[in-house]
């Protein structure tokens, strides 16, 4: 049973920094909390020159692999999934992320960034995260913010779930969100 206030889910507009913000509560908790065994991963823009060609997937400990991409034309990447201009790796993505959500005795966080359209198109990678719910350890991940009112279903389950908090990121609040969400993370992980 999953006690209040297990997932914190981060939404907001993109470019708005929710990675930013997860990667810096991150840091802040491995501070006080040096031994933290930390699972999961994020999702990082790949560029070329200036211009955005892709997204890629970064576990914690550093490993990347594609997630989607505007450059990619294999002949497999035709069969691909396409989220407006990208096409979405899943093998690639499955690979990185799914290992990293294998629910483990020791571990004390799970990160999940993000829980978006392009993730959902792996049709393992939602039951990966009901379970790391339904495990009790603690969840930072982000959620787009519904798109002309509009939540993707997997969106919706996280965001309806009963062990969610939900903070809507916007420009002037970042700092007290962050604050708050390493404040509750903290008191949990000293329980944990």
């Amino acid at each position: 049973m999953a006690g209040p206030g297990k997932c914190f889910l981060v939404t907001g507009p993109p470019g708005v920094g929710k990675t930013t913000l997860i990667m810096r509560v991150l840091e802040t908790l491995k501070i006080s909390n040096p031994n933290l065994k930390v699972q999961g991963f994020y999702t990082s823009e790949v560029r070329e020159a200036s211009e955005r060609v892709g997204f890629q997937v970064v576990t914690l400990d550093g490993r990347k692999g594609p997630l989607a991409s505007s450059s990619i034309s294999s002949p497999e990447s035709l069969r691909w999934p396409s989220v407006g201009k990208y096409r979405v790796d899943i093998a690639s993505f499955e690979a990185l992320a799914l290992p990293e959500l294998q629910v483990k005795e020791d571990t004390d966080l799970f990160i999940i960034d993000e829980v978006g359209k392009m993730e959902l198109f792996s049709s393992s990678f939602f039951p990966a995260v009901l379970r790391v719910l339904e495990s009790n350890i603690p969840v930072l991940a982000s959620i787009p913010i519904p798109k002309f009112g509009r939540d993707i279903p997997g969106v919706a389950r996280l965001r309806n779930h009963p062990g969610a908090t939900i903070f809507t990121l916007n420009t002037g609040n970042r700092d007290f969100v962050k604050e708050q969400i390493y404040s509750q993370l903290r008191d949990l992980l000293q329980k944990h």
